[in-house]
């Protein structure tokens, strides 16, 4: 060994040799559990494999060739185009012919696009390649329905902070690990807390740590792994799944979970606009009338944001979240629009009454256009009898849900209602 031929990563050096030393993923590898059974059979069928970082779906991916004594082909879809497919193709074909089976393992197979993902097609539908694909992000959006439906999608467990931590420690005692290496308890249970399931992460970390502290102590944990940034993919499904929760916990006027999310996005590198954007949506389907200066106080934290900037403008972001959080809620209106919306779509496009007609010439004063139409300054009375929609429609759209704002119009709104001849319909 040289200055020029360093050793291997430590998480290489442990990379699980057979499937009986994978950590974690008990629920596809245990007793009767899918993998088992698949590879009890002898016949593996094409996978996805999909994950968070670092928890073995490489690994898995190559045991399982190995289990079936098949060919292993790794691609990585980050580099690899349908040139290398074509290549893959041509040394399946000739391995065929000895009757060697191959598996293509295709490592962020999200990254391939649509054309790319099709040139796969024929040959896993005819069983050349078994095709084994490792993604981060969501089968459902990121890969073929064609193709998804040729394999079967497993879903990997992030690791639980008791395996990381007896990963650890077999770093520390094996011999391809560590070697003279020591740690304290304490520095192995923050570094399996930190981790967050990467096995990956871990591994290195405790490598860097190994060369500042020995035995490794939590502050040389600490040091070598850095500024703590929480994952999340800003165009992935941890994104969307961020937002939802910053938005429900938002709705269910949970100022402490809101704040959260919300911090989770911004450390994460979400883009602030679209965050502020959100945020305006919320308050307008969530709020409502039951609060109407909401709207106004998240405008005014977009505008902020987009005059401001990160991260100054990021406390107008948490300003107008607590105060959405804690007013009181209603989607009245949002119902409402959302029905009107499909009172439309599904019915008939009726003739708008004549008394409701603008009529600027005389030729539409002559055809009727705005005949009887009762001005409610003049005629209040006359205002509320005449109809405001089409012939024979009768709709209940909207009828607030008594907090805030709206808990104090009720009482006008049941009295318009009577007035308009609707109260029947609206059941007061």
């Amino acid at each position: 060994m040289t200055l020029f031929d360093p050793p291997a990563p430590l998480a290489e050096r442990l990379r699980p040799r057979t499937v009986a030393e994978v950590v974690g993923q008990t629920h596809l590898l245990g007793p009767g559990k899918p993998l088992t059974r698949v590879l009890g059979s002898g016949r593996l069928g094409s996978l996805i494999l999909w994950g968070p970082p670092g928890v073995g779906k490489t690994t898995l991916a190559r045991l399982l060739a190995g289990e079936v004594g098949a060919h292993f082909i790794p691609l990585s879809a980050v580099t690899a185009g349908v040139k290398d497919v074509r290549e893959a193709v041509t040394e399946a074909e000739r391995l065929r012919g000895r009757g060697q089976k191959t598996i293509l393992f295709l490592d962020e197979i999200h990254r391939f696009n649509k054309a790319q993902q099709d040139a796969l097609l024929p040959h896993v539908e005819s069983g050349l390649l078994t095709l084994i694909g490792a993604t981060t992000e969501n089968p459902s959006f990121e890969v073929n329905p064609a193709l998804r439906s040729r394999a079967r999608t497993l879903v990997l467990e992030a690791l639980k902070p008791e395996e990381v931590r007896g990963l650890l420690e077999r770093a520390l005692t094996d011999p391809r690990g560590l070697s003279g290496v020591t740690a304290e308890p304490e520095a192995l249970d923050l570094l399996a807390r930190l981790a967050e399931g990467d096995a990956r992460r871990a591994l290195s970390t405790l490598e860097v740590a190994s060369t500042l502290s020995n035995p490794v102590t939590p502050d040389a944990i600490t040091e070598a792994f850095g500024r703590h940034l929480p994952q999340m993919d800003k165009n992935g499904e941890d994104f969307y799944n961020l937002i939802s929760a910053l938005h429900k916990s938002v709705r269910g006027s949970h100022v402490d979970g809101a704040l959260y999310w919300l911090a989770r996005m911004v450390e994460g590198g979400a883009d602030p606009l679209y965050v502020a954007r959100r945020v305006v949506r919320m308050a307008a389907e969530d709020i409502g009338l039951a609060d109407p200066q909401a709207l106004r106080l998240c405008i005014a934290a977009r505008d902020t944001v987009e005059f401001l900037g990160s991260p100054e403008g990021d406390l107008a972001l948490a300003q107008a979240v607590v105060y959405l959080a804690l007013a009181p809620k209603s989607n009245s209106v949002y119902v409402a629009w959302k029905t009107a919306l499909n009172a439309v779509r599904e019915g008939e496009s009726l003739p708008i009454p004549l008394h409701l007609r603008n009529a600027p010439t005389a030729l539409m004063r002559q055809q009727g256009y705005g005949r009887g139409y009762a001005y409610y300054f003049d005629d209040p009375e006359g205002s509320f009898r005449q109809d405001y929609l089409p012939d024979g429609v009768q709709l209940d759209l909207y009828a607030p849900i008594g907090e805030g704002w709206e808990a104090r119009v009720t009482d006008r709104w049941r009295k318009l209602r009577d007035a308009h001849g609707d109260g029947e319909s609206a059941g007061t």
